[in-house]
């Protein structure tokens, strides 16, 4: 072997070695954290949902009244002589001064006092979990923990796959991934909907 093909064999194992580190290199890389969609916060949890229970007094009228009533999947509730109002979006104390102001506009009283208060607001899971149903929300609920009060999952439960609905958008949702990180647990609103997904093994 000459002088020269020694020099050339020389550069080609550098060459190559310079490659395979390389390509080693990158494929021990790690990207970027996986994280969980963000929930997008459209409405705050002071404002009422459809599904939200409400109690509402009428009183300062001949006949005071109270009234269990519930917020239907169009966000209207209905009260006596009124008929239906739409309630979704607003807070109890702006929902008061509508009933009012409904009331005094239609004639009905010159003057009455309204009070809302918001007894009890859900939120449903649903899917492979032990126990699927409404679970009564409350300002720390997170994904995880409306999981665990559903029960837990099954052994079926595709925990990686976890469809939270919210104002009609879905978004997929790694609960592993929740439980090892709380920034990645998102605080539900009331009306959110949790689909656990079944696994394919």
């Amino acid at each position: 072997m000459t002088s020269r093909t020694l020099r050339i064999c020389t550069v080609l194992i550098a060459l190559t070695s310079t490659i395979l580190w390389t390509g080693c290199e990158s494929t021990g890389s790690s990207g970027p954290a996986a994280t969980n969609p963000r929930l997008p916060d459209v409405a705050s949890a002071a404002l009422l949902r459809p599904g939200d229970s409400l109690g509402i007094s009428l009183q300062g009228i001949p006949d005071p009244s109270q009234h269990e009533v519930q917020i239907d999947d169009e966000g209207t509730l209905s009260l006596p002589f009124i008929g239906g109002l739409h309630a979704a979006g607003l807070t109890s104390s702006e929902l008061s001064a509508l009933i009012r102001r409904t009331y005094v506009e239609r004639d009905f009283y010159r003057t009455i006092d309204v009070s809302v208060n918001v007894t009890e607001r859900f939120v449903y899971v649903g899917g492979e979990v032990q126990r699927p149903g409404r679970i009564e929300w409350t300002p720390d609920l997170t994904m995880t923990k409306a999981i665990q009060a559903a029960g837990g999952f099954t052994l079926y439960a595709k925990e990686t796959a976890i469809n939270v609905v919210r104002d009609q958008e879905a978004y997929s949702l790694d609960a592993r991934l929740a439980q090892k990180s709380p920034a990645e647990d998102p605080k539900l609103l009331p009306g959110d909907s949790l689909q656990v997904d079944r696994s394919a093994f």
